[in-house]
């Protein structure tokens, strides 16, 4: 949250509800929602660690709202998330843990536990086509995150399909 936040920032001064709606308009549904308190949280801890200031602006039927903007040390924080490539392909995968260690606690079937995380697969992708349906189409940009993470489940379901053939093999 913290950096998709500076991000925002960096295009102009903006308060923690305006953050929260552009990141909603710009993600679409797909995207977990921000809860506004969280967004707040975090307005207040990248304004102590100096990455932003906030400003106070008098309303006059309101109460007064903080506006904020991105430091220079928040520029610079924002660039090197730009420059560091995103994280490397999971290695920890929990599912994977289960599975092998199944057969030595005697608790599950490895087939068992495969076929259920297959189940969830297709259950979340049929749940993220109908989020595709419903979704705008002038929302090109949540259009984009949905496929992606479609891309990811076959891609799960794929390595599914890969981990059977191996424990068949192995027996």
């Amino acid at each position: 949250m913290r950096l998709p936040l500076l991000a925002l920032l960096a295009r102009g001064s903006a308060h923690g509800y305006e953050l929260k709606q552009d990141l909603e308009q710009l993600l679409g549904s797909a995207y977990p929602q921000p809860n506004v308190g969280q967004i707040y949280v975090t307005l207040g801890r990248l304004e102590k660690s100096g990455l932003i200031e906030g400003e106070a602006i008098e309303q006059s039927s309101r109460p007064n709202k903080k506006v904020y903007h991105l430091t220079d040390s928040g520029r610079e924080e924002l660039r090197g998330w730009y420059e560091k490539p995103s994280d490397e392909p999971r290695v920890r995968d929990e599912f994977f843990v289960k599975l092998i260690l199944a057969p030595q606690t005697g608790l599950a079937d490895q087939v068992a536990l495969i076929n259920r995380q297959r189940r969830q697969y297709l259950n979340t992708m049929r749940s993220m086509s109908k989020l595709a349906a419903a979704e705008v189409r002038e929302n090109r940009i949540a259009q984009l995150l949905i496929e992606g993470a479609m891309l990811h489940l076959q891609a799960d379901l794929d390595w599914l399909e890969r981990c059977q053939e191996e424990l068949e093999e192995l027996r």
